[in-house]
């Protein structure tokens, strides 16, 4: 399967050209490569590709920055959207783009399922919310909801915070009211593979790990992990100033993945495995200061 994938460099991108390339025909282009928002360079990089199948990866991430600056973060998540899911169609490849929990408003009281009716409380939720309406516009196309990302390179994640501060004996901070089903970048890659090799019906997909946890949940099970001492300081949502509000219950159930015959490993294992491939974990800078659990 010859596969192209957009934002190449992030967290998701690079793990994901990693799995593919030994077993498939990668081209991996990262921002620098491909603006996804230009719809003329997307559609002259798709066609000249002759992909089978299109992963985006490409996003604005930044949850806060989108309140002040909807603009750029619609150009990206939405339009940019748009533009390959049109290009992917036209050259008959499939599409893959990944969303967010964001689209949530955190009020439920359970895993959403993928029925859920969306209600983003931010910037950011909406346009990644709009970017899952445009996807439609390829005809096979698959939206993957992933939440709370951790692994990969580079490695700047909540989950990479909370371990660099456990390794250094930090008192880490972590949310205790915000409930997450984290996702591990290796296992996201698999996943996504697998949907491709069996081809379920196109929409839309929870692909996060299995179980539910809270940030400080997380932060104590990795200092069991890594026998650390450091204190975990249980931090609310309403006590740090956030100009984005944040869904306060955003765990995703991945029932439907599962029932295509992908199950996905627990968070606990998931987080473990993540644990064990920190080779150069002790290379890595110092954290400038440690900041509370805020996703993405």
């Amino acid at each position: 399967m010859r596969v192209l994938v957009a934002g190449a460099a992030g967290q998701l991108g690079s793990t994901i050209t990693s799995l593919f390339a030994p077993r498939h025909a990668v081209v991996a282009l990262t921002r620098a490569d491909l603006d996804i928002a230009d719809a003329d360079a997307v559609d002259a990089a798709i066609a000249g590709s002759a992909a089978d199948a299109v992963i985006n990866c490409a996003a604005y991430n930044d949850v806060d920055g989108a309140e002040t600056e909807p603009g750029a973060a619609i150009r990206v998540n939405a339009l940019g959207v748009l533009h390959l899911a049109r290009a992917a169609a036209a050259s008959g490849a499939v599409f893959v783009h990944y969303s967010t929990d964001f689209v949530f408003d955190g009020l439920a009281q359970e895993p959403y399922p993928e029925t859920a009716v969306p209600h983003p409380l931010s910037s950011y939720g909406m346009s990644k919310l709009l970017g899952e309406w445009l996807a439609e516009e390829a005809p096979e196309s698959y939206v993957l909801r992933v939440e709370s990302l951790f692994g990969g390179e580079p490695a700047k994640s909540s989950v990479d915070r909370i371990v660099d501060g456990l390794r250094r004996g930090l008192p880490v901070r972590a949310f205790h009211d915000r409930v997450v089903t984290p996702s591990y970048v290796a296992d996201v890659a698999a996943a996504t593979e697998q949907l491709l090799a069996r081809r379920p019906p196109a929409g839309v997909y929870h692909c996060v790990n299995t179980g539910v946890t809270t940030w400080a949940g997380l932060a104590e099970a990795a200092a069991r992990l890594l026998g650390a001492r450091s204190e975990i300081v249980a931090v609310s949502v309403a006590d740090v100033r956030l100009r984005a509000e944040r869904p306060r219950y955003c765990a995703l159930s991945n029932e439907k993945l599962r029932r295509t015959g992908i199950p996905m490993p627990t968070w606990e294992d998931a987080l473990a495995r993540y644990l064990r491939s920190q080779v150069r974990h002790s290379a890595r800078a110092e954290p400038r200061n440690q900041e509370p659990c805020i996703e993405p």
